[in-house]
């Protein structure tokens, strides 16, 4: 295998050393699927991305998301992360959008506004809703009790790519004490679509912030995430499905990975027009490291 350049980037974040971090990996084309899982085992991030060719094809870049367990076929921060690395390094000029080809189809990445212009976006799969569960079997897999979930509104199952369970809880106090039990976990997931699961409350660390996050994703190999684009975009598409702050659009800031020391900002856009919902997440990225594999 020649060496293969690549580049670690941290997504949500507002300075180095927060978000969740990426591995970026350019040309290659020609790793096989093992090969590219265990390159994301031994880097053993979140998620390492895999761009196939520095040339796009049908109007965006191949990308492959391998966890250190398994690939994916959509996640929100390597896709942001990846095409801050394709606009930067591959393209070498600023551009407005770009699109990656992934296994869930086409998303396109759009760069800044005039307001916010080191903010980047992506335009997330309109939404599909699941079952609802229920609120003393989640608590119970999340080693809470059941004053701890918020029951004005449902446990649900969500995905704009990937399956999450979204469960609203009490305070911040609760959010902190969530844990997953794991084999109550698994046998949850068993029959709900290998989902992660997504807490979260209307309390926040920082008195910018709208809403506090945690995510599990052990199916996956993640126990915990710091930031986390695909469950923030079901989490988006939720909020205004049942109107949680009492309108059917938001444009919020959302905290996540405050409880493992990777504080992380994502931007929730999403509006809801005659039962249709439109979902866009943002967020910073910052180039940490680059080098070759040898």
């Amino acid at each position: 295998m020649k060496p293969l350049t690549f580049h670690i980037v941290d997504v949500f974040a507002e300075e180095k050393y927060a978000g969740n971090q990426l591995a970026v990996f350019r040309n290659a084309r020609g790793l096989s699927d093992g090969e590219m899982q265990r390159i994301a085992r031994e880097m053993n991030f979140s998620e390492t991305t895999f761009v196939l060719s520095d040339e796009p094809r049908d109007g965006g870049y191949d990308v492959r998301i391998f966890t250190p367990a398994a690939e994916v076929p959509f996640a929100g921060h390597p896709t942001l992360g990846t095409a801050y690395v394709i606009s930067r390094e591959i393209i070498g000029e600023p551009v407005e959008q770009l699109t990656l080809n992934l296994k869930i189809g086409q998303i396109p990445v759009t760069f800044g506004s005039k307001s916010e212009p080191d903010v980047l976006w992506m335009k997330q799969k309109a939404p599909e809703f699941g079952a609802t569960a229920d609120a003393n079997v989640i608590a119970n897999m999340l080693g809470l009790g059941p004053a701890q979930i918020d029951t004005r509104f449902p446990a649900q199952e969500v995905s704009t790519g990937l399956w999450f369970i979204v469960v609203p809880l009490a305070n911040l106090d609760a959010v902190r004490a969530a844990c997953v039990v794991r084999e109550k976990y698994f046998a949850l997931v068993e029959e709900r679509e290998k989902a992660g699961i997504l807490v979260f409350c209307p309390e926040a660390y920082s008195t910018r912030n709208d809403l506090n996050v945690r995510v599990f994703v052990p199916y996956y190999g993640i126990e915990e995430d710091p930031a986390t684009g695909s469950g923030n975009g079901c989490l988006a598409s939720y909020l205004v499905k049942h109107r949680y702050f009492g309108t059917d659009q938001i444009d919020i800031r959302v905290e996540q990975g405050y409880e493992i020391q990777r504080p992380s900002l994502i931007r929730h856009r999403a509006r809801q027009d005659s039962g249709a919902i439109d979902v866009n997440i943002g967020g910073k990225v910052v180039t940490t490291a680059q080098g070759q594999w040898l």
